[in-house]
């Protein structure tokens, strides 16, 4: 059997390496010159979805950066935490640089048999006999004609993206603070340098650098490398799927980057897809259309579940740095200090929505 990959970026590569890991042949078209990711851009990586990610794709141990704590703050309540997140000192988290995952996914794909680059999108052609065609690509023609309706949520700001260095120190807590300005994250990736993400709500003429100077509280810095910034959004699409063709990654779903679930999301639908084509391949059957649909049918509502209560999170803080008001920190704080309710967020964030 063959399936058909369109786009080239990293969701594209880690389904692309997940399915000829099943025998599977894999044609992924992209355009002529793939661009690497900003060297200043990170995903982070659940627990559990590293264990999967190890098991089905490809080990990245070697380029991943353990995490075993997450501490949690808001302005209006000063230095002191607002969650803290942690399973008995073990691993919790882990953060990857997208550009090492990227190299990693490409130099595994072009030693693999059965995978096959295609360095033109415009030589794709839907009547090819491909048993699944899956779309990661926003500006192919098939997006346009199939995937256009969407429930899209602009936030009117961006985020900014960055590395510092800094002096050598134990560097395995990740800190998120909600400012008046919006979410800041600070987390690791070795022992000298921690990727910044900041997500601005209608901001301009800030100066980024010295914001993340005002909220570092652990780290001494000798460089903040060039910042990098995208537009903040999230989307829902509609429906999944048409006929044979799939759409997936974030073409199905965007969030809000103050949780770091996005690609974690993307991972389960990975997951996922694999095992109902494991499934089919165990009672001999092909694939078709009827993959898509079960796909569909699982995961639909999970992810919009999911990604709604991370919009919720987000508009949650930004209602309190409104008002100018710690009530609502004070009662987060408070409910977290219960550990069955620590314990059960903390599975949310790892596993996604426990439905």
């Amino acid at each position: 059997m063959r399936v058909c990959i369109l786009g080239a970026g990293l969701t594209s590569l880690t389904l692309a390496k997940a399915l000829v890991n099943q025998n599977i042949y894999v044609d992924l078209y992209s355009q002529k010159k793939i661009n690497l990711p900003h060297k200043s851009r990170t995903i982070g990586i659940s627990k559990s979805n590293i264990e999967f990610f190890n098991n089905s794709i490809m080990n990245v141990g070697k380029i991943a950066w353990k995490l075993k704590k997450i501490e949690i703050f808001s302005d209006n309540l000063g230095k002191e935490k607002l969650i803290n997140f942690e399973n008995n000192h073990n691993e919790l988290f882990s953060i990857i640089r997208n550009q090492k995952l990227f190299e990693s996914l490409i130099k595994s794909l072009s030693k693999d048999k059965h995978f096959k680059r295609i360095n033109s999108l415009k030589n794709f052609n839907l009547s090819d006999n491909y048993s699944l065609i899956i779309n990661t690509d926003f500006t192919s023609p098939i997006t346009k004609k199939y995937f256009s309706r969407k429930i899209l949520k602009q936030y009117n700001g961006s985020a900014y993206t960055t590395i510092i260095q800094h002096e050598k120190i134990v560097n395995d807590i990740a800190v998120q603070i909600f400012t008046k300005l919006g979410p800041l994250a600070f987390l690791p990736i070795s022992e000298k340098e921690t990727s910044v993400v900041y997500s601005f709500y209608n901001k301009k003429n800030e100066n980024i650098n010295d914001l993340i100077e005002k909220y570092n509280r652990k780290y001494k810095i000798f460089k903040i490398e060039k910042i990098n910034s995208f537009e903040l959004k999230s989307l829902n699409l509609r429906s999944y799927y048409q006929d044979n063709i799939l759409a997936f990654g974030d073409l199905l779903h965007r969030i809000h980057p103050l949780a770091g679930q996005g690609f974690n999301m993307t991972i389960r639908d990975i997951k996922i897809l694999l095992e109902i084509i494991v499934s089919k391949h165990s009672l001999g059957l092909g694939l078709d259309s009827s993959v898509n649909y079960e796909f569909e049918k699982r995961l639909k509502h999970k992810n919009f579940i999911f990604s709604n209560g991370i919009d919720m999170v987000q508009e949650f803080f930004n209602f309190e740095r409104k008002i100018n008001s710690s009530f609502l920190s004070k009662s987060v704080q408070l409910l977290n200090k219960s550990p069955k309710i620590n314990k059960f967020f903390t599975k949310i964030a790892d596993r996604g929505a426990l439905i």
